[in-house]
């Protein structure tokens, strides 16, 4: 009788534990493409980390932070899913614009799994979602760190972009620094308007923002 007790508490909670693993993937409405501009993570974060993303030899600009599966509010995060994860060559082939193998397999680990594609896929999205994009190059022709209104990064890529209209674009600031750019997407990688809880944006005047290395 102990042991049938023990097994029905250890299924129990083994049921729990599959229920709050995430929700079901391919559940979302839209899409938040994430741009981080390197030069500004490297200066708060990755110099202190030692990352290869900031060597100067690979000459990153805007990179890919990721693409997120959204709702009207809110987002999912580390669904259930029956796809198998990405290989490590998989996860390496996006450092060219995800700057580091490891940022490739978190974003799948915590967003593509929600996205219900394959890795590979998932993978593939992400790049052509990235590649869609015009990244204004006024931001590539800096010479030296100045300080600028978040503002002025929104109008470079709305000028840019000519889909895009100001409720599809938010610009995010830490720290001081510019932080990314985010950009509100269709499943078919159409620009849609954000929800409320994705428009916040940055009202820093002087927010700094770095050349690239």
């Amino acid at each position: 009788m102990r042991w049938v007790v023990l097994g029905l508490v250890s299924w129990i909670f083994g049921a729990m534990a599959a229920l709050g693993d995430g929700e079901k993937a391919g559940e979302f409405d839209y899409y938040v493409l994430s741009l981080s501009w390197s030069p500004n993570w490297c200066a708060r974060e990755g110099d202190a980390r030692g990352s290869d993303q900031c060597d100067t030899r690979h000459d990153h600009g805007w990179i890919l932070h990721g693409l997120w599966p959204q709702y009207h509010q809110g987002w999912p995060a580390f669904c259930r899913t029956p796809e198998a994860p990405p290989s490590r060559a998989m996860s390496r082939k996006m450092a060219d614009i995800q700057g580091s193998t490891g940022l490739a397999w978190h974003q799948w680990k915590k967003h593509g799994t929600c996205s219900g594609l394959s890795a590979s896929d998932y993978y593939a999205l992400s790049r052509q979602a990235y590649q869609a994009v015009e990244h204004p190059q006024v931001f590539r022709k800096l010479d030296a760190s100045v300080k600028l209104p978040a503002s002025v990064v929104e109008e470079a890529f709305l000028k840019a972009n000519p889909g895009l209209e100001r409720d599809m674009i938010t610009v995010t600031c830490k720290q001081g620094y510019i932080e990314e750019v985010r950009l509100c997407l269709s499943r078919d990688l159409e620009p849609v308007p954000c929800g409320r809880d994705v428009i916040r944006d940055c009202t820093a005047k002087n927010a700094l923002f770095d050349p690239i290395r």
